[in-house]
């Protein structure tokens, strides 16, 4: 059965795992915060409350990244 994020994973790895594992601490963190600036951006003209939520995750990420050095 495949998930509608099955286009993220390649094998058991996640593309987000991926690029947090290749980024330092602080372009992990500058990675989330262009994140969250382009889906606020859109988030009336395409994707809603979805990229309002999705912003949320890179949010949250972006302070445990700092804490844990990863996601």
């Amino acid at each position: 059965m495949t998930s509608p994020n099955d286009h993220y994973r390649q094998g058991d790895i996640e593309c987000i795992d991926a690029i947090r594992a290749a980024l330092t601490d602080e372009e992990w963190r500058g990675f989330c915060k262009g994140s969250i600036i382009g889906y606020v951006w859109r988030e009336r003209h395409k994707g809603g409350d979805e990229d309002l939520i999705k912003s949320q995750d890179f949010l949250r990420w972006a302070v445990a990244g700092k804490a844990e050095g990863k996601r």
